[in-house]
């Protein structure tokens, strides 16, 4: 199956996921009032999502891999941020379980389609 949009990219979706919960997370008073801890947490969750779509629009792989580490690296910023999250009280277990999942989730499959465009022809 070829893929012809951004939003049909698997990684993409999960990103879009993750956006969401951290943005309904950061929206709960304990939070809110966190204004640094919201605006990085929200800052990296987004480039994560933004950084696989930019990347999706280049015109080599050797591109496209290059945004989709900038995203890998943006959803490990993100799950750091987390952990604050959480060890501040932000956060409960399973919001945090959740949330650090969805990014790992996505961690792995940018990675996994990083993999797939070093072994393809088009670079």
């Amino acid at each position: 199956m070829k893929i012809s949009k951004f939003t049909e990219l698997e990684c993409w979706k999960k990103a879009r996921e993750l956006v969401n919960i951290i943005y309904q997370l950061t929206r709960k008073d304990t939070f809110k009032k966190d204004f640094g801890l919201v605006d990085q947490i929200r800052r990296s969750a987004v480039s994560a999502m933004a950084n696989i779509a930019e990347g999706f629009g280049s015109r080599t792989n050797t591109e496209f891999i290059r945004f989709l580490n900038i995203s890998i690296r943006s959803l490990y910023e993100t799950q750091s941020h987390l952990y604050i999250a959480i060890d501040q009280k932000y956060a409960d277990n399973d919001e945090f379980k959740v949330s650090d999942k969805l990014a790992t989730d996505c961690i792995n499959i940018c990675k996994g389609l990083v993999r797939y465009l070093s072994n393809s022809r088009k670079t």
